[in-house]
């Protein structure tokens, strides 16, 4: 089987529900220990139970991205319990599919907490802990961003999406470049999924039914399923494999690279 991940640890932000919970399961099947990390709590347990039932290797840390305490918790819990950390996922992320116009300095603050100061300090508190795991392995330790379709080109419906994916999207290409120059052994790649049916995903017909003055989600659904050329939404597995398979050793060659996994969308 190719994606293996036996022996490897995994930190993913965001893992309660949705693409991360679907990754956390994907990378445990394939043989990585994971540290679900969210504020969810009750929900993440929910997810560390299916994967242990499943026979995997999964523990809950409380993680709020934008503080530095629970990172540093989480890469201290991901040493203590498994004796390093080769793999972060930085998925946890925020929509608020409203026109820039209307949202608030506060919301603004928000978003940009959430999606870009949460995947910076991700990145720099788990780097000793990655750069200390990727020198003993081949092909070195792997950090897996999510970034967006809307990370490439432009969102009608939130351009302050499109603003911080875009900027997760150079931060990936720039991390990459920056490891490499000072001879750390850590790939960094972008994942780039097209509209995907989770919670988020329900969120834009949302967005879209109301900016368009409908209030019709099932005709907004219908919008985004015509945009996407294979004839389907993407499913959070879809996102979760190409996830695993950038943070396997099958990537080994991949780094400041962004991988789309959109169902043709941006082929158009």
């Amino acid at each position: 089987m190719t994606n293996r991940l036996d022996g490897k640890v995994a930190l993913i932000s965001g893992a309660a529900r949705g693409i991360g919970a679907a990754t956390a399961r994907v990378m445990a099947d394939a043989g990585a220990a994971v540290l679900i990390g969210d504020l969810l709590a009750e929900k993440a347990k929910e997810t560390v139970a299916e994967i242990e039932a499943a026979g995997g290797k999964a523990v809950f840390v409380p993680l709020d991205v934008t503080s530095e305490k629970d990172w540093q918790a989480a890469v201290a819990t991901a040493q203590k319990r498994f004796g390093k950390l080769d793999i972060l996922v930085n998925n946890a992320g925020l929509f608020l599919g409203r026109d820039f116009e209307e949202v608030t300095l506060d919301e603004w603050h928000k978003l940009v907490a959430v999606n870009l100061t949460g995947v910076w300090l991700g990145t720099k508190i788990c780097t000793a802990a990655l750069k200390e795991a990727g020198a003993a392995s081949k092909h070195g330790s792997a950090i897996v961003n999510l970034a967006s379709v809307a990370g490439i080109v432009g969102s009608q419906l939130d351009p302050l999406y499109s603003m911080t994916k875009g900027g997760v999207t150079l931060f990936t290409k720039s991390t990459a470049l920056s490891y490499g120059r000072k001879g750390y052994k850590i790939r960094v790649n972008s994942i780039h999924p097209g509209v995907i049916e989770t919670d988020m995903g329900n969120q834009t017909f949302v967005a879209r039914a109301t900016q368009t003055g409908t209030n019709d989600t099932e005709a907004a659904r219908t919008v985004a399923l015509k945009s996407h050329p294979i004839g389907r939404l993407g499913q959070p597995e879809d996102i979760a494999h190409g996830i695993c398979f950038l943070a396997s050793d099958d990537a080994g060659f991949m780094t400041g690279a962004g991988l789309v996994v959109d169902g043709g969308l941006t082929a158009q």
